[in-house]
């Protein structure tokens, strides 16, 4: 029974033992973890500056690195540690201003100044700090306004100087330079917003509109999936994707209905492709060249004109839409335009024939529309037989014979002259032919001189029309 009894109490103080070494073991690891990880920030309390130092040294490498939140979580554990440790208190304030998180910044400035009064160095980054919220706030005030140029000007040149870790401004600057359309400089500036943060979504989408406005739509595509991988329904980025698609489709419709020789269909097509995003000159341009070449087909003149000059008016160096509008004025007789449009194509590509051959028929057209239309003159078609030439003739010059308008004498006489020089050519089968093949004969037919035609003659010289049939009411011809 004694026995008994000694094994109890030997196995109670065994289990007290056990409790006491683990007891000790336990508060021998706290110790040595307060050491390890806390001793640097409360070394302030024992005077030992160069812990501080340490610490301060820790959190400028975590800036660096742009592990700001470290930064932070360093330095309100040492400010909890030691709530007098001013330097921290001016750390931390000035971290926040970077990040424009411009209230609590402000508030540890403040802090700071409590302890030390008048320090002229954080007075100045106060300031920097109101400059950068100002900034910051007129910069979006503009932006509402419109004016994106100056709002860029404020982002750049104070509001990023003052808190260059400002997400919201570097997103800021990157939107402005896409409506200012300084697309390269976008793309650079989320470039390095994406080494940071390579998830981000509205970097990933400023990017790739950027790319889109540029016309690389592979590259554009790219980046609006990789962003709908990160946030399936993200919608600006699915309004992106799925916009640039049905541009793509549209375009792909329009050329293939071209190909296939259904060109109202490809005009619509166009049209409707155009009508996407108005503001996308970089793929526009070609829109409104291929939707041109098509209505040049279709001969719709005037339509093909608007086309090609749209083209133009982006890209003014764009040979094939100069070439296409010189074929466009060329439909609706503006002779004058068409010659102007094909010199200059001329000149820009002299080594290509097939623009000296429009040049050649452009100039051959405006010379022919400089002349006197002689089927115009006697009020006829250019299919006109033979003997409806001679009717129409017959009954305009008895209508403006000089002896018949003495009232207005002059003006008859000049009618006349052109109604007599008219049938002069198209009542001869030869002289006609060679005036509708273009060439020149306002000299034909006026007796081969150089004067003109003058059916008055000069010097009293009488001259007589015959009309077979006579005129009705008189004799054979009229003298004079």
């Amino acid at each position: 029974m004694m026995g008994l009894n000694v094994w109890r109490v030997s196995s109670i103080d065994f289990i007290a033992w056990r409790g006491l070494v683990y007891t000790v073991y336990i508060l021998h690891f706290v110790c040595i973890c307060q050491f390890l990880f806390l001793h640097p920030l409360v070394s302030a309390q024992d005077g030992k500056p160069g812990d501080v130092a340490e610490l301060f040294e820790r959190v400028s490498r975590s800036v660096k690195v742009k592990r700001y939140s470290e930064a932070i979580n360093d330095l309100n554990a040492a400010i909890e540690a030691d709530p007098t440790l001013s330097e921290a208190y001016r750390h931390k304030a000035s971290i926040l201003r970077q990040l424009c998180r411009y209230e609590e910044s402000e508030n540890s400035y403040k802090k700071f100044l409590e302890m030390k009064p008048g320090n002229s160095a954080v007075e100045k980054e106060l300031s920097q700090l109101h400059q950068s919220r100002d900034a910051l706030n007129t910069a979006l005030s503009l932006v509402n306004s419109g004016d994106f140029s100056k709002s860029l000007e404020y982002v750049d040149k104070v509001v990023l100087v003052f808190s260059p870790a400002c997400s919201e401004a570097k997103i800021l600057k990157v939107k402005l330079l896409l409506l200012v359309n300084d697309y390269s400089s976008a793309i650079s500036e989320t470039g390095f917003i994406l080494k940071e943060d390579e998830n981000n979504l509205e970097a990933l989408l400023i990017r790739g509109r950027a790319y889109y406005y540029l016309a690389d739509h592979d590259v554009a595509i790219r980046h609006y999936q990789k962003g709908l991988r990160l946030d399936p329904e993200h919608s600006e980025l699915k309004k992106a994707y799925f916009g640039l698609k049905n541009l793509l489709k549209k375009t792909k419709s329009a050329e293939d209905n071209e190909s296939r020789g259904k060109l109202r269909l490809a005009v619509e097509d166009y049209r409707a492709a155009l009508a996407l995003d108005p503001n996308h000159t970089a793929y526009n341009v070609n829109l409104h060249l291929g939707l041109c070449k098509v209505l040049v087909k279709l001969g719709r003149g005037k339509d093909a004109v608007s086309s090609c000059t749209e083209a133009l008016n982006i890209d003014g160096e764009l040979l094939e839409a100069l070439v296409q509008r010189g074929e466009a004025k060329l439909l609706v007789e503006d002779f004058e335009g068409a010659v102007a449009d094909m010199r200059v194509a001329a000149e820009k590509s002299p080594q290509d024939m097939k623009i000296r051959q429009t040049l050649m028929k452009a100039e051959k057209a405006l010379k022919m529309s400089q002349r006197k239309d002689w089927y115009k003159i006697l009020g006829i078609s250019k299919t006109s037989s033979i003997s409806e030439i001679k009717k129409a003739y017959k009954r305009l010059a008895l209508q403006w014979h000089p002896d018949k308008n003495v009232d207005n004498r002059e003006e008859a006489e000049a009618k006349f002259r052109d109604i007599a020089a008219a049938y002069e050519v198209l009542g001869d089968e030869e002289k006609r032919t060679r005036y509708d093949q273009g060439e020149d004969v306002e000299e034909m037919g006026m007796g081969g001189g150089g004067g003109g035609f003058n059916p008055f003659g000069g010097g009293g010289q009488q001259f007589t029309f015959h009309f077979e049939g006579g005129f009705p009411g008189g004799g054979g011809g009229f003298h004079f």
